[in-house]
């Protein structure tokens, strides 16, 4: 039976149609110790790992007017060698090259007339290290499957996240609206919350248009340092993060003569509803969030406990099931319409939004690829809809790091992952001067922000 994009991941095409400049791929980059292994062998390995994810050797096949949902078809001409690519960083092969190395890949769009993805093998890097670039469309993974993708292609084995990724999905169901009229009232709050949020005016020089060039960065700080803060302050990991980003923005602004206002820093946070349990369950469940961070605020502490008080009102407040019934209704919309809105959203010319902050949990234990140990795996975020900084999370191996891609414009990428560190240092700092309010046992990423 033919299998079809849902309206909503159809959008993801529909917003790329909308601006040229945008590619909605999402990235998860691999940092590996050890030599870079020979072609022949690294593509025999790749071809015998992604046998068992059929959308790999699949392109979409969209009809007229989008009568219908775009179809995944088998390539009859698939062919392994279009989708790896090799590339050498610049001279000396430090952090700043290989990142220069992702923006470039990930700021042209992925070719639609074949599967949509790509790997790249980065070598040149110093410290005798190389590096795995998987790139992938929106519409096939979130930053979550991607990142259980690149999981799937180590040595580790790829069977335990193949059902979660690239492999087909299961028949989809199509949403059921909650038609409860008390819970429409409040979801209609939501939705006003949301649309003022997108609609309102920002004079921050954070936002702009976007161009066709990219830059990024990547920040890693301990899990056991975020931990510390969390217990000490009754506080979660994406509280931690979006405070630690708050102030770097926040100093990003004071550097250049410019006065944070308390309504100058929204993000769009998306967030999943679906349950822990339930990893192999490729419906996103998703919802969002678009929280008016605290970049008013000098103090690190009152900032972090502000932080979580509006993330817990956005909640409150109807935002994430606003956001849950957004999308359920995207989902029941014919084709044509959700294609149609999403274009036209993609050409809305917002200035309220200033960054997309998101987190994929993942892997708890060091993995290997063709025997080499993976030292670092970094997230990399699209942007759209004149998002021009988007932020990406992701947990690996005790440590957590935080990419950004940024429009080309937007030359501060490497300050605003300098300054989340230091923020993160700094509130660590603060919490080795108080006890902890509750005892943590031990802490996970989780979706929900």
């Amino acid at each position: 039976m033919a299998e079809h994009l849902t309206p909503l991941d159809a959008g993801f095409l529909g917003v790329e149609d909308s601006d040229h400049n945008v590619s909605m791929a999402t990235g998860t980059l691999a940092v590996l110790d050890g030599p870079v292994p020979d072609h022949a062998s690294l593509q025999a390995t790749l071809a015998e790992r992604l046998r068992g994810c059929p959308r790999f050797g699949q392109r979409l096949v969209r009809h007229a007017l989008d009568l219908s949902a775009p179809e995944w078809v088998d390539d009859p001409h698939f062919d392994l060698a279009h989708h790896i690519g090799r590339v050498a960083a610049p001279a000396p092969g430090r952090d700043a090259e290989l990142h220069a190395v992702v923006a470039d890949v990930m700021s042209w769009r992925l070719d639609r007339n074949r599967p949509l993805w790509e790997i790249w093998v980065i070598s040149g890097l110093s410290g005798d290290r190389w590096a795995l670039l998987m790139k992938v469309h929106h519409c096939i993974a979130d930053g979550t499957a991607a990142a259980h993708m690149l999981t799937g292609l180590s040595d580790n084995g790829f069977a335990p996240v193949a059902s979660h990724a690239a492999t087909a999905q299961a028949p989809h169901h199509r949403p059921v609206l909650d038609l409860n009229p008390a819970h429409w009232l409040h979801n209609l709050r939501g939705v006003v919350e949301l649309a003022t949020g997108l609609l309102q005016q920002s004079t921050s020089s954070l936002n702009g248009p976007i161009t066709s060039r990219r830059r990024y960065s990547a920040a890693r700080v301990p899990l056991g340092d975020i931990e510390q803060v969390c217990r000490v302050f009754d506080v979660t990991v994406n509280d931690v993060v979006l405070a630690a980003l708050t102030e770097s923005y926040r100093d990003f602004m004071i550097r250049r003569g410019q006065v944070p206002q308390p309504d100058s820093l929204r993000t769009l946070v998306p967030v999943s509803t679906s349950s822990a349990n339930t990893p192999g369950n490729l419906d996103s469940r998703g919802s969002l969030l678009l929280p008016r961070l605290p970049i008013e605020e000098s103090n690190p502490v009152k900032r972090l406990l502000a932080v979580r008080s509006r993330l817990a009102q956005a909640k409150a407040g109807g935002q994430r099931h606003a956001g849950r019934a957004i999308m359920s209704a995207a989902g029941l919309l014919p084709v044509a319409w959700s294609a149609w809105a999403a274009r036209l959203l993609g050409q809305v010319h917002q200035r309220g939004v200033v960054a997309l902050a998101t987190n994929v949990p993942g892997p708890s234990e060091p993995l290997q690829i063709m025997g080499c140990d993976v030292v670092a795996v970094l997230p990399v975020p699209p942007i759209a809809m004149q998002l021009r900084t988007g932020v990406a999370v992701l947990s690996y191996a005790g440590d957590l790091f935080v990419g950004v891609l940024a429009d080309f414009e937007f030359a501060a990428v490497d300050e605003l992952t300098r300054g989340l560190e230091a923020a993160v240092a700094r509130l660590v700092a603060r919490s080795k001067r108080r006890k902890p309010l509750r005892d943590w046992h031990g802490l996970a990423l989780v979706h929900s922000a």
